[in-house]
């Protein structure tokens, strides 16, 4: 029951460990697509240590792989400007031969944010920006031109050339703010994650927040795939695989397995095993 995903958060870590997970999680069919993250800075301790850049990852990692789907859950909103990030998503669409899904998020890290001066803002400018963000990138690799005058961003009869190797690039929003990241996700998600849920009850009652919003802006809630993160960590696989199947049970469509811990290629076969004896 369920599909299934993996991420490797690049800290901690070599390039080469990264890679060699990559490769062997292409090689079992349980795990559909890969990610890593955009952030600058660890998110666990120590958080001054090594933390390899997302986009430059997925480049390489996009050639180093033939069948698993590839993308970076989640990418900050504020990092780049959103004309500039779907160019690199189509550019990686390319690399990966129609292979590439854009996670998009409306950014939280102040740490990383105030370190590297990119103004993170309130919640509401977050917010505010996020929307408008997401209105060009969905705009930029839908149609031929894109002309955009809003608060944050303005473009004047842009371009995004080549177009994508997908007819539509696959957007995963990821978040779990009841009024304004969920209302985001209704308009512009193909996929909506929520990273790490407390409980089926807490993920069962977002995603009520989201079905509201759905029929609010007149989409039909079930175009949108429900996705979560769960820690892979060094439990017993069997364990592991059993705990996903209450949140399938509830509706969740796909569990992103979040690795922690050592960066072993060998960890990835043995959860592939005991998630394909769910199935």
């Amino acid at each position: 029951m369920g599909r299934h995903a993996i991420k490797t958060p690049p800290h901690h870590a070599t390039w080469n460990q990264f890679l060699d997970v990559w490769k062997a999680a292409d090689q079992h069919d349980v795990f559909e697509s890969a990610w890593n993250w955009d952030h600058f800075y660890p998110l666990a301790e120590p958080f001054d240590g090594p933390n390899l850049e997302g986009w430059t990852m997925l480049g390489a990692l996009a050639q180093a792989t033939s069948r698993i789907r590839v993308g970076a859950m989640v990418n900050g909103m504020h990092h780049r400007h959103p004309a500039v990030t779907a160019n690199m998503a189509a550019t990686l669409d390319h690399i990966s031969n129609g292979r590439f899904e854009l996670g998009m998020g409306a950014g939280w890290n102040f740490m990383e944010s105030d370190a590297y001066g990119i103004p993170l803002g309130t919640k509401k400018e977050r917010s505010d920006r996020f929307e408008e963000g997401m209105e060009v990138i969905h705009s930029m690799l839908t149609n031929r031109e894109t002309t955009f005058s809003g608060e944050y961003y303005q473009l004047t009869e842009a371009l995004c050339e080549p177009r994508p190797v997908q007819d539509h690039i696959p957007i995963v929003i990821g978040g779990g703010g009841r009024k304004r990241t969920l209302r985001t996700a209704a308009r512009f998600a193909d996929q909506w994650d929520y990273t790490f849920p407390k409980s089926v009850g807490e993920w069962l009652d977002l995603d009520g927040a989201l079905r509201a919003h759905c029929e609010d802006v007149g989409r039909d809630q079930a175009d949108i795939t429900r996705s979560i993160h769960l820690g892979f960590d060094d439990t017993d696989p069997r364990q592991l695989a059993e705990s996903a199947q209450p949140f399938f049970q509830a509706g969740v469509d796909v569990v992103v397995w979040s690795m922690r811990g050592e960066m072993d290629a060998a960890r990835v076969g043995k959860l592939a095993e005991a998630l394909a004896a769910q199935s």
